[in-house]
């Protein structure tokens, strides 16, 4: 599992474009296995972001969950690697403040409060639906099928799950977990573009 300072592997710039233009082609056609291909490529990316906030382990956890959770509904409009990179980083980083922000037990200092006043967060009206959004997305894993609800959790948005570990936690074949953990983000991304309230289509 990624921690702070850990170094995100190099790879050619070009074959790795081309390799997320192809899973981002096939996650924005439907298909399952691009979605969770996308999740093993970019999620250590978005745990050093997030950790580079200052968030703990279980934090950054919550924050990459969400925002993997919310490209799900945005996922229609976005048409280039570069495009996916700037969106999940972007979230990544709206999402670890907003976690940072909700953890203060003290006011803040005034130095800090004008260190904060300049993050853009949008307007009121704004940070309230997305407050309604990530309410609506919460509900819609509730609504997935108990093992979905449980692989989700486990895996789906963890760098480099031990397999092992969680098909021994969980009973299933550990051929199983690569698959149906694509069938579990293709099902709730069905269920979120399926809602007609709160802007999810």
């Amino acid at each position: 599992m990624h921690e702070q300072g850990d170094r995100i592997p190099e790879e050619n710039t070009d074959d790795r474009y081309e390799r997320i233009a192809e899973l981002l082609e096939a996650a924005r056609s439907g298909r399952p296995d691009g979605m969770d291909e996308l999740v093993e490529e970019l999620t250590p990316l978005l745990w050093h972001v997030a950790r580079a906030q200052g968030l703990d382990h279980t934090s950054c956890a919550d924050v990459v969950q969400t925002t993997w959770l919310n490209l799900l509904r945005s996922l229609a409009g976005i048409h280039t690697p570069s495009a996916l990179t700037a969106w999940l980083v972007t979230t990544t980083k709206r999402e670890a403040w907003r976690a940072r922000d909700a953890q203060r037990q003290e006011l803040p200092s005034a130095e800090e409060g004008f260190a904060d006043s300049t993050v853009d967060e949008g307007t009121p009206d704004q940070q309230v639906l997305a407050a309604d959004q990530r309410k609506r997305l919460w509900q819609a894993v509730h609504r997935l099928p108990l093992r979905c609800q449980e692989l989700i959790r486990v895996v789906a948005f963890t760098p480099r799950p031990d397999y092992g570990v969680v098909a021994a936690r969980l009973g299933m074949p550990r051929g199983s977990i690569g698959p149906t953990r694509g069938r579990c983000l293709a099902k709730l991304r069905d269920l979120l573009t399926s809602e007609t309230e709160g802007g999810w289509v």
